[in-house]
């Protein structure tokens, strides 16, 4: 009975953390291992912003969240539709 509910919470949750970019700059120092969404930040704070790459890792970073969405989307749907009035 809570599976769906708990299915779109850690859906929720999963979306949260990838998007967060505060925590990865205040975590992550500089190096070579950085989250997805500081290498698209630095991608775009650099003189002279290569838009072929921005887009490229705009769509990278976007296939993650997206194939965990495809892959849960009945308990996602199941989670938010099981508060819904029936009649």
């Amino acid at each position: 009975m809570s599976a769906p509910a708990l299915a779109s919470f850690a859906i929720f949750q999963f979306l949260w953390v990838w998007n967060d970019l505060l925590v990865a700059l205040v975590f992550v120092g500089p190096g070579d291992k950085q989250p997805v969404t500081i290498a698209v930040s630095n991608l775009l704070n650099q003189q002279g912003t290569g838009w072929e790459l921005v887009t490229a890792a705009g769509l990278f970073s976007v296939l993650v969240p997206l194939a965990v969405f495809l892959f849960l989307q009945r308990y996602f749907v199941r989670g938010l539709t099981s508060g819904a009035v029936k009649g």
